[in-house]
Order: structure tokens, then sequence, then C-alpha cells
């Protein structure tokens, strides 16, 4: 196999053109002649043993050239993106050149290859200076918080349906009459003032009781995601079978010893205030990040290629389809639900996929630069950290794992290690005063003066 490169009119974009021996071919058709032969029949033979050059004379010598082309591409691929010695950065656009018998197999792999960064100021980055003081408001809305969670849901006896109590009922809809598919369910539990119904089919239920029966009359939204509803009046049977309601538990201390490992609410709120802080604290240090590093990419020089923006935009649609069949949901549905298209998703991220490119692209030149290195010691430690979070043996997740697995995970902590060196030397500033900040600053001057006078 040899392997040429040559450099395309769009910058960091080559073209491999990747050339296999006749005899690797001429393997490749005998073995598509070997898997293809037990379903091929022919006058005066039997099924599966047509001789090869029967199959050709009749059907054409490229008989079995895509299943042979189909075999060889990946790897000979794979050992061409190696041996040119290109940091590819994109899946390729393959063309087959030539395939014939007697002949090389000749295909070529367009890709896109990491660009370099020129780049700007990365050290002493100005930043906002973010508040992270915790606030009495703040605390009381994280425990009243924890005290929704922890109630109960109890039967109400004696009063109507109000605006936040679970009604169960029983339903069906119908459409000029008729009955609708997903239009019927029993003892269904429904929070009412939730919106998760048809708008205006909670509201009807507000102030009905238990054992009643209700006809409720909506219309379907315009946009609704089933086009045969889409607009149409519908009027739903309800029957109501029992009316629920929250109890919130009371702030004492024995809430507080039942949530937490503490003895009073007192107590208790100081933990919460702590933890506020903490939390706010790293997300001040996310955004001055973030902050920092968008300074840095806007004073820094890349052209990245379509092609690298294009699979990071499939590697993201890629990761939220697993994150959807992890809740039940295929991509199929997911689309059919939203209104949404492969392609329309694909726009929808590929902002968010060039800033996170150029992130990347910045982080792995500062690390360069800085001459970060990340030792076997280093991926060691990080695989016992991985393998601490997955209740596995480091060994056995260290089994699993590559040379290549392992040489991103070290270009992965090169990137921390960059963006640590960035964070401890920013330099935080107040943000600036809106117009409105500065007037309320200053009637606060004049009040304090004319008191003073």
């Amino acid at each position: 196999m040899s392997v040429q490169v040559e450099n395309l009119e769009e910058k960091n974009t080559v073209k491999l053109t990747i050339e296999v021996s006749a005899e690797e071919l001429e393997k490749a058709l005998q073995e598509a002649y070997n898997r293809q032969k037990k379903d091929i029949s022919m006058p005066g033979f039997r099924k599966g043993k047509v001789p090869r050059m029967m199959i050709e004379k009749m059907y054409g010598p490229g008989v079995f050239y895509e299943d042979a082309a189909n075999s060889l591409i990946p790897q000979a691929y794979s050992n061409a993106a190696k041996e040119s010695g290109q940091d590819i950065v994109s899946r390729p656009v393959i063309d087959v050149v030539q395939i014939e018998k007697g002949k090389p197999f000749i295909f070529t792999a367009e890709v896109a290859i990491k660009p370099e960064v020129t780049l700007g100021k990365y050290m002493g980055v100005t930043v906002t200076k973010i508040d992270t003081a915790v606030t009495d408001e703040e605390i009381d809305t994280a425990v009243n918080q924890e005290r929704e969670n922890n109630a109960r849901i109890v039967a109400v006896e004696g009063r109507a349906i109000e605006s936040g109590d679970t009604a169960v009922i029983d339903y069906e809809g119908f459409v000029d009459g008729v009955a609708f598919d997903g239009g019927k369910a029993e003892n269904h539990s429904l929070v009412i003032g939730s919106g998760s119904f048809i708008p205006g089919f909670e509201d009807q239920l507000i102030g009905k009781n238990a054992g009643e029966d209700v006809e409720v009359k909506v219309t379907f939204p315009e946009e609704y995601h089933s086009a045969d509803l889409a607009g149409k009046d519908a009027v739903f049977n309800v029957k109501i079978h029992e009316i629920k309601t929250k109890e919130i538990p009371e702030l004492d201390d024995e809430f507080a010893q039942d949530v937490s490992e503490f003895d009073t609410v007192a107590e208790y709120k100081e933990s919460v205030k702590k933890k506020l802080e903490e939390r706010k604290a790293a997300e001040a240090k996310n955004a001055q990040q973030e902050e920092a590093l968008n300074k840095i990419i806007e004073k820094s020089e890349m052209d990245i290629p379509a092609a690298m923006i294009d699979t990071q935009c499939e590697n993201m649609i890629n990761n939220f389809a697993q994150q959807m069949a992890q809740q039940g949901l295929s991509m199929d549905q997911y689309m059919q639900f939203s209104g949404t298209t492969i392609d329309q998703l694909k726009e929808q991220v590929r902002p968010e996929a060039e800033t996170r490119i150029k992130q990347e692209l910045v982080l792995e030149a500062i690390a360069k630069a800085e001459n970060i290195e990340i030792t076997d010691e280093d991926v060691d430690a990080e695989i016992e950290k991985m393998a601490s979070m997955y209740q596995m043996e480091a060994a056995q997740l260290k089994s699993y794992m590559g040379e290549e697995e392992k040489e991103n995970m070290k270009l992965d902590l090169a990137s921390q290690r960059a963006l640590e060196l960035i964070a401890g030397n920013m330099k935080p500033r107040a943000k600036a005063k809106t117009k409105k900040e500065k007037e309320a600053e200053e009637a606060a001057g004049s009040e304090t003066e004319e008191a003073a006078e």
C-alpha cells in the first residue's frame, strides 16, 4: 500500500490518494465471491456452487467490486492516515478512482487536518468580577425547595380542586365526535397548573369535585406535534376520581434532623448557606474561565475547515441521541415530536460546535507553548479516579483502553492544566455599572447629603 498527500484549496484540507496492490484487490474479490456465492443460482449448477468466472461472465467483471472495495477501504484508509503523518480531524470523504482486476485499487480520501493556532495574549486576561455572596432570600428558596421535595401527597376531602392539586382522572378525547388515538387514559394523575396538558384543559377542572363528570372543551395548538390534531377543537369526557394535594412539612428542628446531619434549623440553614457559597464560587470560576477563553480566542488566529465543524456537529448529535436513548426515546421519535430534521439540528448545534473546537485548539496551543507535559503516571492517576467513579478496578478499566484512548486522555489533561494556568492568572475587574445603577447611586448620595445637612 502507498499513500500520497495533496493540499487542497480550502485551508487545512488534504486529499490522500491511497493505492492498494492488485494482489490485495484479488484477495478481496475472492472473499467477496465466497461471501455471496451461497445466494447465487445459475442453470446447470447447484446453488452456492457456481464458479466465480461464470458469475463474472454473466453479470459482468464488476459484480464483486463494491463488496471488495467496502472490505478494503476501512483498513487501507486507517493505515494510510497513520502513514501520512497528518493530524486528521474529520471523517473522510471517499472516492474510488480505479478498481479493475489485475490492477492496483486506487481511492482518495478528502479530510480536514488540525489547523495551526497563532495565540494572542493568554496570561493575565481581564475578566468580570462576580459577586458570590449568598443572600437570605437564596437560603430561604433552597430550604423551601427541600421542603417541597419532602412533601407528602395526601387525599383531599370536603373541597373542590384548586391550582396545585393533583387530580386523579379518567379521560377520553373526541374531535368531531370521533375518538382519536392517544386521547384516552384511566387513573391519570394530573397536576393542576403544571401546563402538561393542552392549554385550557387544567383550568376547566378547577372548582370541580371528586366524583364529578366534566366536559372539557379545548383547541389543539396550531403547532401541535400531531398534524391530524393541530388547530382542531376537541371535547374531553373527564371523570374525577380523587383530589390530592401536597402536605409540606413545617420548618422546625425535626425537619432539619430528617433532611440533614444537623439538630437545629439554624445549623441546617448555615450548612445550606455554605453549600450555596461553594456552588456560586464554582459557577463564578467557570463563568470567568469561559470569558477568559473567549477573549483569548478573539485575539488568536486559526483557519477551521468546514469538515472539522461538520464532524463536531455529528459527534454532538450522536451524544444527544445516546442521552435520548437512555430516556427510552429514539432520534426518529424526538424529531417527530419536535418537528426538527437532522439538518436543522446540525444548524442549531453548529455555533456551539465551532466554539468548542476553538476552545480545544486554543487550550492545546497554550499547553504546547507552556511545555505542559502529561506523564504516564498522570494518566494512571486519572484512570484511578475514573475507576473509582465507575466502581471498577483501575487495572480492569486500563485494560479496556488502547494507546489512542490514552493519548487522547493526555491531550485532555494537558488542556485542563492549560485552563488552570489561565484561571490562575486572570485579573477580575468590577462589572461596569449600568445607567440605572449609576442613577440609583447618585440618588442615594443626594439623600445622604440632605440628611447630613
